[in-house]
């Protein structure tokens, strides 16, 4: 039995009816939270109509929305388990998804039509945020459109509390290592998720803050809205990142949470400089460390912009640096936060002493228990004491802060000495003409492995070549971390927490070396 959550809208909705739950960036519109636990009641109404019962999954293909959240609150109160869809992935991808989860119910706003009506199959309900108008083929059974169905429901009367061991939605992972997982996540993992990150930023009930991360990631969802609405704030939903509406929606924001890629087309954007950015009293970046050279130019406007790590699999917040500690302890993504556990673990399954790098392992109630219905992917993941092995590299400094180096499998050997790609791309990024930058290892007869940087070169900025790029890279770092060939690209695979997918990454025919 996991720690319960309460029935969050119901809740709130007692507590503080008439505060702003959340506001629509581009229309204005707001609800309360009186209002939002109305259309939340209604919405579970709708969907037990279309047959959902509890555990049944529900697939949901959409941009960020409103409604994204209602259906995710109204699948809470049946007991059903969302399952949030990847709308930049084709419907054969999708597909594959649906099936492994097998979906009870496909809902989809107007914008990813053309994917739903590849998704909808025979047996697969759907609803339709949006006006549609279904292929005559379908032999689907239909819902919707969402709002005129929402009007005719009576709001359900449900359960007040969640279980906390109960599945409130899955996750599917990024792809980048493998085929995609569902990551089980728990409405304890919430719990906790929400005290950490209230723990970490002092998120409390008068606090704004703003939704942009795609709903499909584990960020998108937990960073920071559900412990906004936990906490009795305002969030302001914007249907994805748009720089310029999110620079002039920073002097209303409390807290503001992104990915490395978010803040750089911020510091990019000509009105930065002039941006007012003083009511943001707490910033956080997760995905991967922000570059130095970011850190630094934030900092430059009074802005301590505090890294952070953790995993889909870990709720996904484990580690935020404090703010004295953003420059102080530049590139460390801080220490544990209160309700876990760390060792960093050498190649023989021993702890490391401080300094010495090793894989992460993580232990807490507020890891998944798992991936659904992949038992050996689990048992693979766990230690037999629930040590959670991440993939990670870290290591742990004298004063307690954690630094992570990337994942193993991006390190490689040259000449006998382990390279860590992430530290050579932090050095790069400080050349004034570079952008960003991926490391990979590849083969070589002499060294075995050498390191191929991909470079992504900064809008407007001097020309570079490879040999001028090697020779900044081997001033600055030691001769066995510097990469021997270098390819020029125009933009990076990513994944939609803005990571570069690296193993999509092809070195080039004759790519220049030395």
């Amino acid at each position: 039995m996991g720690v319960d959550l309460v029935d969050i809208t119901a809740k709130r909705a007692a507590l503080t009816p008439n505060r702003i739950a959340f506001e629509d960036a581009l229309t204005g519109r707001t609800l309360t939270y009186a209002h939002l636990e109305d259309r939340c009641a209604r919405a579970a109404a709708v969907l037990a109509s279309l047959g959902v019962r509890r555990e049944d999954r529900v697939a949901i293909l959409c941009r960020n929305r409103i409604e994204f959240f209602e259906i995710m609150f109204a699948c809470a109160k049946l007991g059903a388990i969302l399952v949030p869809l990847n709308w930049r992935s084709p419907a054969a991808e999708l597909s594959a998804l649906i099936a492994d989860c097998d979906a009870k119910l496909l809902v989809f706003g107007g914008e990813d039509e053309d994917t739903a009506n590849v998704l909808i199959r025979e047996g697969l309900t759907y609803l339709a945020l949006d006006e549609y108008r279904p292929p005559t083929s379908s032999p689907a059974r239909a819902g919707g459109p969402y709002e005129h169905l929402l009007a005719d429901a009576s709001p359900l009367a449900t359960d007040r509390r969640w279980r906390g061991d109960d599945t409130w939605f899955l996750m599917y992972t990024s792809g980048t290592t493998g085929q995609p997982k569902g990551v089980i996540q728990t409405y304890q993992m919430s719990v906790v998720n929400a005290f950490h990150v209230g723990e970490a930023f002092g998120l409390g009930d008068g606090d704004t803050t703003l939704n942009f991360l795609p709903l499909f990631h584990s960020a998108g969802i937990q960073l920071v809205t559900i412990p906004t609405l936990i906490a009795g704030g305002t969030v302001i939903v914007l249907p994805g990142f748009d720089e310029s509406r999110a620079l002039a929606l920073m002097p209303r924001l409390d807290i503001f949470f992104g990915v490395p890629a978010v803040y750089q087309q911020l510091a990019l954007h000509p009105e930065f400089d002039s941006a007012d950015l003083a009511r943001v009293r707490s910033w956080g970046c997760g995905g991967a460390p922000l570059a130095d050279v970011l850190v630094e130019r934030y900092a430059a406007k009074g802005v301590k912009v505090c890294n952070g790590y953790g995993m889909t699999e870990t709720g996904p917040t484990a580690f935020i640096a404090m703010k004295e500690d953003a420059l102080r302890k530049i590139g460390s993504v801080g220490k544990p936060l209160m309700l876990l556990d760390v060792r960093i673990v050498d190649a023989d399954g021993n702890d490391a002493a401080a300094g010495e790098s090793g894989e992460i392992w993580m232990r807490g109630p507020g890891l998944t228990p798992g991936y659904w219905k992949k038992p050996e992917e689990t048992a693979k993941a766990f230690t037999a004491d629930g040590w959670l092995k991440s993939g990670d590299i870290g290591r742990r400094d004298a004063d307690g802060c954690y630094y992570v180096a990337g994942r193993i499998k991006e390190m490689y050997i040259s000449g006998g000495e382990n390279v860590y790609p992430a530290e050579v791309e932090n050095v790069l990024a400080r050349h004034p003409s570079i952008l960003e930058t991926a490391i990979i290892g590849v083969a070589d007869e002499k060294w075995g492995e050498v390191g191929h940087a991909f470079i992504m070169l900064r809008p407007g900025a001097a020309p570079v070549t490879a040999a001028e790029v090697i020779q900044f890279c081997r001033a600055n770092v030691a001769g066995y971390k510097t990469p021997r060939h270098v390819t020029f690209v125009d933009e990076f695979p990513r994944t939609a927490a803005g990571k570069i997918r690296k193993h999509l990454l092809a070195p080039a025919p004759n790519a220049p070396a030395r």
